[in-house]
């Protein structure tokens, strides 16, 4: 069975995380979303909360996919789920830029990993975590954007969070 880990903060999980992971599923067995913890990001959900809540969006896919979190490096993270394939999405430049900076940190870390990536359909091109995050905060609609459970998972969050 041939598994990728798609690893990410998902703050919180959006349209473009699904159908990302809908389209590894046409090219793995299995897709291990890996949650991680991340110096540089202030969730405005906490980890144990954003885990349950992508199991809840991703649960249509049955166990085809698996939602986990980790707070180790990522390469260790691999290892341990014995499986050198991590998907990542590129949306624009700026995100091929970060992530070939990150693949060859990664690699040079562990020349064993492969990276996938893809590129988002059409329609979740311009979709950000940050974006829906900012719109969310001001009040907007962003059920466009993410599952009905996401909407009601962000407007339960306390004012200013």
């Amino acid at each position: 069975m041939r598994t990728v880990v798609y690893p990410g903060t998902f703050n919180p999980i959006t349209n473009g995380h699904t159908d990302l992971v809908r389209r590894a599923l046409n090219v793995f067995d299995h897709v291990i979303l890996a949650l991680g913890t991340s110096a540089q990001k202030n969730p405005q959900i906490h980890l144990k909360e954003r885990i349950e809540l992508c199991r809840r969006v991703l649960a249509p896919f049955g166990d085809r996919v698996t939602v986990d979190g980790f707070n180790t490096l990522l390469v260790d993270y691999l290892k341990a789920k014995n499986t050198p394939f991590l998907l990542r999405g590129l949306r624009t430049m700026s995100d091929f830029d970060y992530e070939f900076q990150m693949a060859e940190m990664n690699t040079a870390l562990d020349p064993t990993i492969e990276y996938v990536f893809l590129l988002p359909s059409k329609e979740c091109s311009f979709i950000s975590s940050t974006l829906v995050r900012e719109i969310a905060a001001l009040g907007g609609d962003i059920s466009k954007f993410v599952d009905p459970l996401v909407v009601d998972a962000l407007a339960a969050q306390p004012p200013g969070t």
